[in-house]
């Protein structure tokens, strides 16, 4: 099967598409033929070599962490699924690998796919679905009336985190580029500002914050209600391990007020995700659908910014 790789740390030009064995599951396992799968802007550090010293994973290293698909077999002790069954899910935590033509995860990181939904347009989904869902529920506990604001409104976390605020009945505030006010704005924000003349001391306060960027943390933390509760999901990329340090720090001095969490969804997430994908309060934003051979094009694109929403590659579509 194909699976797109990479054996050392560089440019987008380190990703290759291999040829390697199809993985056979275990006992609790399921192999999913894959569909779609998304193109994480996290995962750019990861393969520039910034987080090295975060995750040791051996090389060759695989790209991608959510994924669509049909079951294809299903290892000893799975109940659940049978073969044909269209699921979405998600790689085991700290693991990629979705852009291939199988995965194989434990059974736990599935959930039935949408059925409003095609297999590739769900693939935008699971790790921006999920990352919005814990953040705003779980972590901000955001409440219907509060004022929330979107830092980085503009990104596969973002552009679900809008709507997700909108669903939850919040007032939701996004910070974008200019030519994307309009956009953003359609996608459900109640009001939308330019961040590049937008300074936070020009800001009303607010209950929960959501951030998307990572620099000048101090500065939006300060804008937080008496209450306030600020959830922060990036970190500085020119300046990583200092700024995973500060973040950190500032999680563990303040831990109600400042929250930090690496995604890693229960079952019960996804199948919420699920949920709210099928009463039309969450919707995948796409920006561009590749073929897997261009993968490398693809986080080029994600390193020169602007993307609305998220790149999929598409499994069965061919190099144009």
């Amino acid at each position: 099967m194909r699976a797109v790789q990479y054996d050392r740390f560089g440019p987008p030009e380190v990703l290759r598409v291999n040829e390697v064995p199809v993985p056979q599951p275990g006992p609790g396992e399921v192999l999913v033929a894959v569909h779609a799968a998304g193109v994480e802007a996290g995962e750019v550090t990861f393969r520039a070599g910034r987080m090295r010293h975060i995750s040791r994973a051996r090389f060759p290293r695989g790209v991608g962490s959510d994924f669509t698909g049909r079951v294809s077999a299903t290892g000893p002790g799975v109940h659940a699924w049978r073969a044909g069954d269209a699921v979405w899910g998600l790689m085991p935590h700290f693991t990629f690998g979705a852009i291939a033509d199988y995965v194989r995860v434990p059974q736990e990181r599935l959930a039935r796919a949408p059925k409003n939904l095609s297999l590739l347009e769900a693939a935008a989904l699971p790790v921006s679905g999920t990352t919005a869902l814990t953040a705003l529920t779980d972590k901000a506990r955001l409440a219907r009336g509060e004022r929330l604001l979107v830092r980085g409104a503009t990104g596969g976390v973002g552009s679900v985190t809008v709507q997700l605020g909108k669903a939850l009945g919040a007032h939701v505030t996004a910070l974008a580029s200019a030519h994307n006010l309009d956009w953003i704005t359609a996608l459900g924000a109640d009001a939308a500002l330019d961040y590049r003349t937008t300074r936070p001391k020009d800001l009303g306060r607010f209950d929960v914050i959501v951030d998307l960027v990572g620099t000048d943390l101090g500065a939006y933390q300060a804008r937080l209600a008496r209450q306030g509760r600020m959830v922060a999901l990036a970190f500085d990329a020119e300046r990583m391990l200092t700024s995973v340090l500060g973040v950190g720090l500032r999680a563990a001095v303040a831990p109600r007020r400042f929250k930090l969490f690496s995604n890693n969804p229960s079952p019960d997430r996804i199948a919420e995700l699920t949920h709210f994908a099928e009463t039309d309060r969450v919707r995948p934003v796409i920006d561009a659908v590749f073929p897997m051979a261009d993968i490398a094009e693809a986080h080029r694109r994600l390193e020169a910014g602007g993307v609305r929403g998220k790149y999929v590659i598409d499994m069965e579509r061919e190099r144009s």
